[in-house]
């Protein structure tokens, strides 16, 4: 057998396949948040979500180098004591999984079958990005920087180590920090440990983990991961456009106690405050709206105090909840005149699917 036919290729799922076990095994290694710990302003470690896409690597802080080389004046290579005497700072970031939504789809691209949990807010400590690569030196031909983590496996028949790219000035302007700490505790191995990539605003497939290089090159990067794999396209031999930034999503922090099987969710009727959160890579969020009628009519939530970052918002709606079956469904919108859609377009990866969340209540 050849390494092609061993290594799955991509496809959509038939007309009413259900999870496939290669789908259902991927579900057991990587996790979404549960919806009720949206309640935590700082998603704790172990309820953010995880995408590995090869094997957590065995990582020894002690011995960890992080080269920095390629089109650079002076290449650099760091152990993490010499990185935490480059300075120190903190940024809270939203991640969410470029594939979440991707279950909801029709047809389901068959890969990582997220419904809407895949997102996590954290503080993340490190050194700014910036500062690593001005301490290089960029040279005048420098043009794309490749990022390398510690991961490595198949994909799609093509064997690699995990990479993605950025272009020079995305690197510099991005606010991006390679990071040691995650709430203020080291990174936990599912998250990077010892050391990662955070970039603020962009799907999470940019955030590498296990980072161990920094490469500065002087042509545009076409490594498998930006190249290929995460792309918007409608049709299987499309270059497509790459997925970068994190679309405006709205998610309710379900009410009442849900039933086992079906997570419907059953509410006592009377004063009833709904409550979630809302982020969006391109813009603070500026507004959003809650339907308690599927859609039907819309009310403005109420927001908490802005923050001068991407990451997430709370708000609140205060419901009358009569008795009946409800579906309830938020949408975001942000300062950049996005609006978290109904509908989101279908894409053959299942990308950036920010629909609207529907949650079904029955008030008693």
């Amino acid at each position: 057998m050849t390494v092609e036919n061993f290594s799955t290729k991509s496809r959509l799922a038939d007309t009413g396949e259900g999870i496939t076990g290669d789908e259902l095994q991927l579900a057991a290694r990587n996790h979404g948040i549960p919806l009720e710990a949206l309640r935590y302003d700082l998603t704790p470690p172990g309820l953010h979500y995880v995408l590995v896409h090869y094997d957590i690597p065995a990582a020894n802080a002690a011995t960890w180098e992080l080269s920095v080389d390629g089109c650079v004046e002076q290449p650099l290579s760091f152990g993490l004591t010499a990185l935490r005497a480059m300075g120190r700072e903190t940024v809270r970031v939203t991640l969410e999984c470029a594939g979440n939504g991707r279950a909801g789809l029709n047809p389901r691209p068959i890969s990582q079958p997220w419904l809407v949990e895949a997102v996590g807010t954290a503080e993340w400590t490190g050194v700014p990005l910036a500062d690593l690569l001005r301490a290089a030196g960029l040279r005048k031909d420098a043009i794309d920087v490749v990022f390398t983590g510690a991961d490595h496996g198949f994909e799609r028949g093509v064997e690699q180590d995990y990479q993605r790219g950025l272009t020079v000035r995305e690197a510099l302007d991005s606010g991006a920090i390679v990071a040691w700490e995650m709430n203020g505790h080291p990174l936990p191995p599912q998250h990077g440990y010892p050391l990662r990539l955070v970039m603020p605003g962009w799907y999470g497939m940019a955030s590498v983990k296990w980072l161990r290089s920094i490469e500065v090159i002087d042509h545009e990067f076409t490594g498998y991961q930006n190249a290929v794999a995460y792309r918007f396209r409608q049709e299987a031999g499309e270059i497509g456009v790459g997925v970068t930034r994190i679309e405006p999503r709205a998610l309710l922090i379900p009410p009442g106690h849900p039933d086992f099987m079906s997570r419907h969710r059953f509410v006592a009727a009377g004063s009833v405050v709904l409550s979630g959160r809302a982020w969006s890579g391109w813009a603070p969020i500026e507004r959003v709206e809650v339907s308690v009628d599927a859609g039907a009519s819309w009310s403005d939530a109420k927001l908490d105090a802005p923050s001068n970052d991407l990451s997430w918002r709370s708000f609140s709606y205060d419901w009358d909840a009569r008795p009946g079956e409800h579906v309830l469904t938020v949408r975001a919108h942000d300062e950049s005149g996005r609006v978290q859609p109904i509908e989101a377009p279908w894409n053959r990866g299942g990308f950036a699917n920010n629909s609207a969340q529907r949650i079904t209540v029955l008030v008693t």
